[in-house]
């Protein structure tokens, strides 16, 4: 149900709104000089680091080594593209020891989110 929060264009559509919420606090700032629009900015400063981190922490977590392994590993069954865009998707869904416990043949969440993936990077 909630599977657009996922998405890229989710994430860059929250970064727009934090921009433009920003953008018009410190234009206001600038015009009356009040103190309130430097708490409305450190408040959505706040906001925007809190909502936005957990979407970015799950793909810099990995160990390059580990990352390489993986697309090597695709690499030897598929095309570079195909395998970019599905190992992208892994990085972005899973925490690094979060990955390596799964059980990569048996649990019906992994194996689901690894149909939708191929589905949508074939497309791609």
């Amino acid at each position: 149900m909630f599977d657009f929060l996922d998405s890229d264009w989710f994430i860059i559509g929250l970064e727009v709104v934090f921009i433009v919420l920003i953008s018009y606090d410190v234009y206001k700032y600038v015009k009356t000089k009040k103190r309130q629009y430097i708490i409305n900015i450190v408040l959505t400063l706040g906001l925007a680091v809190w909502t936005l981190y957990p979407f970015y922490t799950k793909y810099y977590e990995w160990n390059d080594k580990d990352r390489e392994a993986l697309i090597q590993e695709c690499l030897s069954h598929g095309n570079e593209r195909y395998c970019g865009c599905l190992e992208n998707m892994i990085f972005k869904e899973y925490e690094e020891d979060v990955y390596k416990k799964i059980d990569k043949e048996n649990d019906m969440d992994f194996l689901e989110f690894m149909n939708e993936s191929r589905k949508e990077c074939l497309e791609y």
